[in-house]
């Protein structure tokens, strides 16, 4: 079955940097369009950069990471980035890796000083 594990998550001062990675499994992941959504405190889920899968179209980001975020993927190890810098406050929450109707279990990333 599909399985998507995160992990890089963390605590880091305004202004710093985080790498997420997000290894999936049980799916052919090259083909597939891969997403990375954000839970911050009293809000749903908000997608925050996704790309394809078997094409060069350029990325998507949300308005709020755009220059600072870069989306990734390596499909010769199934994985899928996320280089987060300048982080601020409000990107405190917890990162999700979604493919489809699946789903990781999240990694929490706190930026407070």
């Amino acid at each position: 079955q599909v399985r998507l594990v995160e992990t890089g998550g963390g605590l880091v001062q305004p202004g710093g940097s985080l790498t997420l990675s997000c290894v999936a499994s049980g799916f052919a992941f090259s083909e597939h369009y891969m997403r990375w959504f954000r839970q911050t405190p009293g809000n749903g889920r908000e997608l925050v950069a996704g790309i394809i899968g078997g094409s060069n179209a350029p990325p998507f980001y949300d308005h709020s990471v755009q220059g600072r975020f870069t989306i990734s993927r390596n499909n010769a190890k199934n994985t899928v980035f996320l280089q987060m810098n300048n982080l601020k406050p409000e990107d405190t929450g917890v990162y999700y890796c979604n493919t489809e109707s699946s789903w990781g279990q999240g990694t929490q990333v706190t930026v407070s000083s």
